[in-house]
């Protein structure tokens, strides 16, 4: 046989794997690849459309040897029979253009694995990429400055408490110098935040913040009753029992009240009920002095929780 015969003989290959794949859809589309069971199943594909045996010696000797190991004729014949031509000679004759190429009915199982791994693992890169560069170009850095909403005046000489509301992540938490502000870097159009503050009531914002204006004002309400008792605690006053008064109405009768105590010899906290912080408060000797309010809560219009602590720094 001729390097011809050996051309024309790798095409009838491929069209024994079309024939095949009438009848066995899911058959390895590289016959060289066949074993087992596809090579039994071919046997009788054989047996039955064309009245031919072959063993599985020849298959292997011929069929998926890669030496240039050309059948007889007869078998040549017969397996042309069985990809729909009269025989060897008429498959020849309909195929005198071909050249040898690879099986055009797919591809081998370890360049088809590797293509189903690669193309989905390309695609999520690129996807991750667009999508890093897309909050890169996106992320921009917004300044958040402190005003009270009464006096339009800027809340200075003072530590907020910053929690950003993330949904879908944990909630993050900044001590801020109000003199300062706060700076936030987000790719996000919507910011949702909790602010906490002495003297002024927490308070949660949302804002839609517009990417060319990066300054946001922020009100605070104050929480008069927490600068009043700050007031009482630092002013000289003669009239201790309308102080006392005063702190009464100020006070609800079921308030937990709490001292927190930090110095270099212990950490901790004092409580109080309403009596006894008010005695404190409007004893002319008291020992509540220069009280530094970190937070209160209110119910209808009277204090129901207050915490606190002494500033020693000016006692």
């Amino acid at each position: 046989m001729s390097r011809n015969d050996q051309t024309y003989f790798e095409a009838l290959k491929n069209k024994i794997v079309v024939m095949m794949q009438q009848s066995y859809p899911g058959i390895n589309p590289s016959i060289s690849e066949w074993k087992g069971q596809e090579i039994t199943d071919f046997q009788e594909e054989l047996r039955i459309k064309v009245n031919a045996h072959l063993s599985e010696k020849w298959f292997y000797t011929h069929m998926k040897s890669g030496r240039n190991s050309v059948p007889r004729i007869d078998m040549l014949n017969l397996l042309s029979r069985y990809a729909g031509y009269a025989n060897w000679d008429d498959f020849v004759f309909e195929n005198n253009d071909i050249k040898i190429n690879p099986p055009l009915t797919g591809t081998s199982p370890k360049s088809a694995n590797r293509f189903f791994i690669l193309v989905p693992l390309l695609t999520v890169v690129i996807v991750l990429i667009f999508y890093g560069l897309f909050r890169l170009f996106n992320t921009r850095e917004y300044h958040f400055t402190f005003y009270d909403a009464d006096t339009r005046e800027p809340i200075t000489n003072s530590t907020i408490e910053v929690t950003v509301l993330q949904e879908g992540e944990s909630n993050v938490k900044s001590l801020v110098s109000s003199d300062e502000g706060f700076q936030l870097k987000t790719d996000r159009s919507l910011i949702k935040m909790v602010i906490e503050a002495p003297y002024y009531h927490s308070d949660t914002i949302t804002r839609m913040v517009r990417k060319l204006d990066r300054e946001e004002m922020v009100m605070l309400h104050a929480d008069d009753y927490a600068l009043m008792i700050h007031y009482y605690s630092t002013m000289k006053v003669d009239d201790w029992q309308k102080r006392r008064v005063r702190l009464e109405e100020m006070i609800d009768d079921a308030a937990m009240i709490c001292q927190v105590v930090n110095d270099r010899d212990a950490t901790g906290m004092a409580l109080y009920n309403k009596s006894e912080f008010i005695d404190k408060m409007t004893m002319p000797a008291g020992s509540l002095k220069n009280i530094e309010i970190l937070s209160s809560q209110m119910r209808e219009n009277k204090i129901m929780v207050l915490r606190f602590r002494i500033n020693e720094k000016k006692r």
